[in-house]
């Protein structure tokens, strides 16, 4: 049975649903072991989300910022495990990990993949020469390590790999449907309540999510209950009256909270592939997300969610959704029926699978 490696510096939110639904089936059939960081949102006795055979090992050195002391360190650390494990395949996961990975993989023959889950360079709250530093260090990386294959996991983030390696393939994000419908088998379905409507969105108060641009939505909309389901270092920033943050929950509370919600929002600046966006088409929410790389690339304006380029656009579209139920049934249908078809892990994991496989 052949073993992979999983490397992933930012253990938390959608990469770390993402790993717990992809190694839950992978285990079927490879050796799994999971080299980690740990962040404010790896949750506690995180192991009990995954399969039992997996075995982890922790980074102590891995930082989100960069530090020079602290990234020579986790290299050595992950030379040294790479060593000891021999694994077949190594997937390398987040940015950090990416490069730090392929420095410490480059020259050896082993068969190997990076995910970004959204590009440092894309990051529009680091200054122009931060990006342009960032850019320059994942395209030296890549010409370090040609065979290290570049996994988009939206269109839009394999489009930006291939401009720094053209071995670069787009597999998009999955979430687990019938993980899904056991974690809300026990709730009644809400239906809209257009007189009463409650708008939610999910992820760490952070600038990449844009709080300052929720709280001014939320402040035009002051007859809309709106709820940030997370928490994060941005909390001040949402001052209007009616918005409602829950701090950070367990997995089932966050599905009970969005199921309680008509519309889920995201306001971010830039997104990988968003997981909370998937899980709330499927849950067959209104979904209106910014013009970004990753939001746009599952979201087709009108059809299965709506798409706002700005303040103006978003409450226009909450206005009318308010307003105007007819509007909206066949979009949160086609929104649930794309991630059945193209977003589910089943066809996920079945890519990852084949990659892993081929020779």
């Amino acid at each position: 049975m052949k073993k992979i490696l999983h490397i992933v510096e930012a253990f938390g939110g959608g990469i770390f649903t993402l790993l717990v639904d992809l190694t839950k089936e992978l285990v079927k059939n490879f050796e799994v072991v999971i080299v980690y960081g740990k962040r404010k949102q790896t949750p506690d006795n995180f192991e009990r989300y995954f399969d039992k055979k997996i075995k982890f090992i922790e980074i102590e050195n891995f930082t989100r910022s960069m530090d020079l002391k602290k990234d020579i360190k986790a290299l050595g650390e992950i030379k040294r495990i790479i060593k000891e494990e021999k694994p077949d395949i190594i997937h390398l996961h987040s940015s950090k990990a990416g490069v730090l990975g392929r420095i410490a993989i480059s020259g050896k023959k082993v068969k190997m993949f990076y995910n970004p889950h959204g590009f440092s360079f894309l990051k529009q709250d680091d200054s122009k020469l931060k990006r342009t530093i960032y850019w320059l260090i994942e395209k030296i990386t890549a010409m370090l390590n040609r065979k290290c294959t570049i996994v988009g996991c939206s269109y839009g983030e394999y489009l930006e790999a291939k401009k720094l390696n053209k071995n670069s393939i787009c597999i998009n994000n999955g979430i687990d449907i019938k993980k899904i419908d056991k974690e809300i088998k026990h709730l009644r379905q809400h239906e809209i309540n257009y007189k009463n409507l409650k708008i939610c969105t999910i992820g760490r108060i952070g600038y990449q999510k844009n709080p300052k641009l929720f709280n001014e939505i939320a402040k035009e909309l002051p007859d809309i209950q709106f709820t940030w389901i997370g928490d994060g270092e941005l909390k001040n920033e949402l001052t209007s009256s009616n918005i409602n943050v829950t701090g950070w929950k367990t997995r089932n509370k966050v599905l009970e909270e969005l199921n309680n919600h008509d519309v889920f929002i995201l306001t971010s600046l830039w997104e990988g592939l968003p997981i909370s966006l998937l899980e709330s088409m499927y849950m067959k929410k209104i979904c209106i997300v910014s013009d970004c790389i990753g939001n746009k690339d599952v979201i087709e304006n009108g059809k299965n969610g709506y798409i706002a380029k700005n303040k103006e656009e978003f409450i226009k579209k909450i206005s009318e959704i308010k307003n105007n139920r007819a509007q909206v049934d066949g979009v949160t249908k086609k929104g649930r029926e794309d991630v059945l078809n193209k977003y589910c892990n089943d066809v996920m994991v079945k890519q990852y699978k084949e990659i892993y496989l081929k020779e």
